[in-house]
């Protein structure tokens, strides 16, 4: 049986003038975060490093009141303990605590007042280099009953800063991509364009019949009075068009309006008027997965239905060349499937050893790839160690390739409704690189989306084959 780890007070009665207690923490950005986040306190001196670097302290430093938390704890678990009720607290903050101080808490009596059960205490927190940060006095109501309980365990709390989506956002801005914007004739669709722009990212051509677009941009209130448009009759009009545009060399990047997905891709993959290449086209969500370190690659979830073993050869093809535009230069493909071994019963699990073979022959280049892996053991090396499965992909994967489309889509949702993933899309495969977002995604999954597709454009890799020679950025 484990043990259970407790928590014990002190009475009033056992307390005695100069007993001590105290606790250690070392401070962590995610402490910092997590404490505006309960308080609402958001000074930039706590959590925006640009900002921190010009400020008194040239670092991002603690909330003062975080150190004053960990005295909290001392009294409310250690000295006196569980009942202990606070009736004062006076502070002197004499140094800042920055990321990494190694803090230790501690209280010891000075005084106590046998009528109320009144403790007073002496209140310190001192930093690894033995300084003195916060000084202060406490004044509690110490409790007179025994009191022993088990320590309860915290949740565990995971942080979706999506940083991963701004460092893309970032890495893309101040390179904008004049783009064709295929039928904005929503008030979302219009206002992605425009957020994009506003961003340093594209430089949009509005291709659609000019009064919805007018009235769409009234309806978003945004000033597109400085942006071209290219004027159109209908939906397939302005796809046909807004394809026009990237064959001529005028636009670099092609995205999606407020068309359906299958009118923008029937125009892509027109044989004598598209932009097909030798590769497969294919769709690939790149997710920023709270708690996971790098963006996560799902493929494809939105263009191919049942995709055969050559069209998977595409889309592992197509996927690692966006991951090493995304700073992978090798990355791990997992190739999914329900098991991990490989089933005659179970086709996905053949092609998935196809492809590996494939891999090993030279026909697929740039990455690592293993499968067929299960999802769990493709993302967890605690799940792929208890199967006993000893691969540099396993538990390790950049890249998940699904067996359909279903797969793919409800992995893709699962991630991002439960697991509070962000999903930016992009389509690769074509002679430019083709922007995905719907209404339901959020600013930075929009701008994440663009972002993807501008680092693809400018990087000017296989994934988006055949740009013609000297196209305007």
């Amino acid at each position: 049986m484990t043990d259970v780890e407790m928590i014990e007070n002190r009475t009033f009665a056992e307390i005695k003038v100069g007993d001590t207690a105290s606790v250690t923490r070392t401070l962590s950005l995610k402490d910092i975060q997590l404490f505006a986040l309960v308080s609402g306190d958001v000074n930039p001196a706590h959590l925006d490093s640009e900002f921190a670097e010009t400020d008194f302290f040239r670092r991002i430093i603690a909330h003062g009141m975080w150190g004053a938390g960990l005295l909290s704890a001392v009294l409310g678990t250690e000295l006196p303990g569980p009942g202990t009720i606070y009736l004062g607290q006076s502070l002197r903050f004499l140094r800042p605590v920055g990321v990494g101080d190694h803090i230790t808490a501690s209280v010891t009596v000075t005084a106590t007042q046998p009528d109320r059960s009144i403790v007073l205490l002496d209140c310190r927190c001192v930093n690894q280099n033995g300084e003195t940060v916060i000084t202060g006095e406490a004044e509690v109501k110490a409790p007179t009953d025994k009191i022993r309980r088990p320590r309860i365990a915290l949740p565990d709390i995971r942080l979706s800063d999506h940083d991963g989506y701004n460092r893309l956002i970032e890495a893309a801005s101040g390179h904008p991509v004049t783009t064709a914007v295929a039928h904005p004739c929503s008030a979302a669709a219009l206002a992605a364009a425009v957020e994009a722009a506003e961003a340093g990212l594209i430089v949009p051509i509005l291709v659609g019949p000019e009064a919805r677009i007018r009235q769409a941009a009234e309806e978003a209130g945004k000033d597109i009075s400085a942006l071209r448009i290219v004027p159109s009759v209908h939906s397939h009009d302005s796809a046909a068009k807004a394809v026009e545009l990237v064959r001529s060399g005028e636009a670099r990047l092609l995205m999606k309006g407020s068309l359906h997905t299958d009118e923008l891709i029937g125009a892509i993959v027109s044989r004598a008027t598209g932009l097909r290449t030798e590769r497969r086209i294919s769709h690939a969500y790149v997710m920023d997965v709270p708690g996971h370190p790098n963006p996560l690659i799902i493929t494809d979830a939105a263009i191919n239905i049942a995709p055969t073993l050559e069209d998977k050869a595409d889309i592992i093809r197509n996927a690692i060349d966006l991951a090493h535009v995304l700073g992978q230069p090798e990355p791990k493909v997992a190739i999914l499937s329900a098991v991990e071994t490989v089933t005659p019963s179970m086709p996905s699990t053949l092609d998935a050893a196809a492809l590996c073979k494939m891999a090993d022959r030279g026909q697929i280049t740039g990455g690592l790839l293993d499968g067929p892996l299960a999802f769990d053991n493709a993302v967890s090396e605690a799940a792929a160690r208890e199967k006993g499965i000893v691969s540099p992909v396993a538990g390790r994967a950049d890249i998940l390739v699904v067996p359909n489309i279903e797969a793919g889509n409800m992995l893709a949702k699962q991630l991002t409704f439960l697991g509070g993933a962000d999903a930016a899309g992009v389509v690769l495969g074509a002679r430019v690189p083709i922007i995905l977002t719907s209404r339901a995604d959020s600013l930075r999954t929009r701008l994440a989306s663009c972002a993807v597709a501008v680092l693809l454009a400018v990087a000017a890799t296989k994934a988006a084959p055949g740009l013609p020679e000297g196209a305007p950025a």
